[in-house]
């Protein structure tokens, strides 16, 4: 595997542009598109009600103001400008959270589970190699949103306690010969880097579970580096057109936030899958796949052909 691995990367260090190419003809001819619109919508089915079941199982440890700071903070990342909209609904639902009962809370934790149930099968997609040679039990793909559920819970609770530890730093001020210096800016680096990684290891990780089959941890981190350095660019264009040229709230009017948080999550999406989509080719590379034709993904075949 190991020498695979090199031979592949060895390739596609001498024929980047190539590679690239591969990738976008992967891309396309999966329906790329089509499918990040589907994990689009699911998620955002799932994402209030994701953040309602964590923020309020939280808060039995954590200041439910300085959580939702939090999550207010990294979910401008992945809906820039639309953050406050929802942390604002799920700041109403927390101060009403007595009126929970077992079927709202059930109700709640089947709808966030529907974005990592769609996305689990676009990764089927991409990786239809794997999946024509072996298929993952349902009792596994039934408790896998679950499992992805109990671990963002966990991922809040590391970063929330980290993240306020590094805006206590913040306030602090180095003195040395007399000179002070504030660490206000260290601190923002840091929370930024922790940001970054952040999204670095839980993209390499949906990589590493949703797939059919053992993925390397290699290939899960190509994937997670590339979708995230994608993202990332992406995301400061989406920040400066919402914020200059967009006119989206004269068009769309009080359906402004659903449709900018939509189009958000739809190029989060198409960026999530076209990682996938970049594993997927390396793979095939490592088997000196690479000059097959894609086989276009048909939605529907036209009558009397």
């Amino acid at each position: 595997m190991r020498i695979l691995t090199s031979k592949a990367a060895a390739w596609v260090a001498s024929h980047p542009l190539d590679f690239a190419l591969q990738c976008i003809r992967g891309f396309r001819a999966n329906q790329g598109l089509l499918l990040a619109g589907a994990v689009a919508y699911y998620s955002l089915l799932s994402i209030v009600p994701l953040l309602m079941l964590v923020v309020v199982v939280l808060s039995h440890w954590l200041d439910p103001a300085e959580l939702l700071d939090t999550i207010g903070h990294y979910l401008e990342w992945l809906v820039p400008g639309q953050s406050r909209a929802i942390v604002a609904e799920v700041g109403q639902f927390l101060a009403q959270r007595s009126v929970i009962g077992w079927l709202l809370a059930l109700t709640m934790l089947f709808f966030s589970s529907l974005a990592f149930t769609v996305l689990e099968n676009a990764m089927c997609v991409i990786f239809l190699h794997r999946v024509a040679v072996r298929r993952r039990h349902f009792l596994i793909s039934a408790i896998l949103p679950y499992c992805y559920i109990l671990s963002l819970g966990i991922g809040i609770l590391l970063v929330t306690l980290v993240a306020g530890s590094l805006q206590v730093i913040g306030e602090e001020e180095l003195q040395f010969l007399g000179y002070r210096w504030s660490l206000h800016g260290v601190s923002g680096v840091l929370l930024y880097m922790l940001g970054v990684i952040g999204e670095v290891l839980m993209l390499s990780s949906i990589y590493l579970v949703m797939p059919v089959g053992r993925l390397s941890y290699a290939h899960a981190l190509i994937g997670g580096v590339t979708a995230a350095l994608l993202w990332e660019a992406a995301r400061h264009v989406l920040v400066w057109y919402f914020s200059t040229l967009s006119q989206v709230n004269i068009v769309y009017g009080s359906l402004t936030t659903a449709i900018v948080v939509m189009f958000s999550l739809e190029i989060a999406a198409a960026l999530l899958l076209f990682g996938a989509q970049v594993i997927s080719e390396f793979e095939r590379v490592g088997r000196n796949e690479q000059d097959e034709a894609e086989r276009p993904l048909r939605t529907f075949r036209p009558a009397g052909k």
